[in-house]
């Protein structure tokens, strides 16, 4: 999925489909990278994306809102300052927030995405895979591998100790029901409104 791709546009010419930097795909309809630029964003039309959940604090660049509208994407952001020190307090209600609208298949596809890809990303992404019943050294291994050098031990520590029970909350509240006969398509409900709306979406 993160590898460039020409496609015919005209006789002799051809364009090219720009990935974002650290474009990756977590799951199946799950994908992760950098910001995405206007350059990027022919790329990102192939993928139909349904959301967008966005991990920092900065108002989206209306050049990419009026792409997202014009596409009918979603986005949910979660203002997660990127500094080494961050409080841990704060960040894990975000993740833990942002973790609800992941798993939630009525928004995929999705992209998660940050500045960079690598640390605040990760950390969602590190957080999914523990819910996901991944050992340990596989998670940092797949931290690492997009962080590269600039990897961060605070952000280890707090994949470590992340208690995904904390999910039971809206687990509980949530069922999974198979839509038309013979399905095997999930799709996820609230229990008491069968259509409820995830209320942390920008527009």
């Amino acid at each position: 999925m993160g590898r460039i791709l020409d496609i015919e546009s005209g006789d002799e010419d051809e364009a090219v489909l720009v990935p974002p930097s650290n474009f990756s795909m977590v799951e199946e309809a799950i994908f992760r990278s950098s910001f995405p630029h206007p350059s990027n964003f022919a790329f990102l039309q192939t993928l139909n994306l349904r959301s967008i959940i966005y991990l920092c604090p900065e108002p989206y660049p209306h050049e990419n809102l009026e792409f997202l509208q014009s596409q009918n994407i979603r986005l949910f952001q979660f203002g997660i300052e990127g500094k080494k020190e961050n409080s841990s307090p704060v960040r894990t209600h975000s993740i833990l927030e942002a973790l609800k609208v992941l798993i939630d298949v009525r928004n995929h596809p999705v992209l998660i995405h940050c500045k960079q890809g690598k640390h605040r990303t990760g950390c969602l992404v590190g957080c999914l895979r523990k819910l996901q019943n991944w050992c340990l050294s596989s998670v940092f291994e797949e931290y690492q591998r997009f962080a590269g050098a600039k990897s961060r031990i605070i952000d280890l520590k707090f994949i470590e100790t992340f208690d995904i029970l904390i999910l039971r909350q809206c687990l509980y509240s949530i069922i999974y029901q198979y839509q038309g006969y013979g399905s095997k398509k999930r799709r996820l409900l609230y229990k008491d409104e069968s259509l409820k709306k995830p209320g942390l979406t920008s527009f």
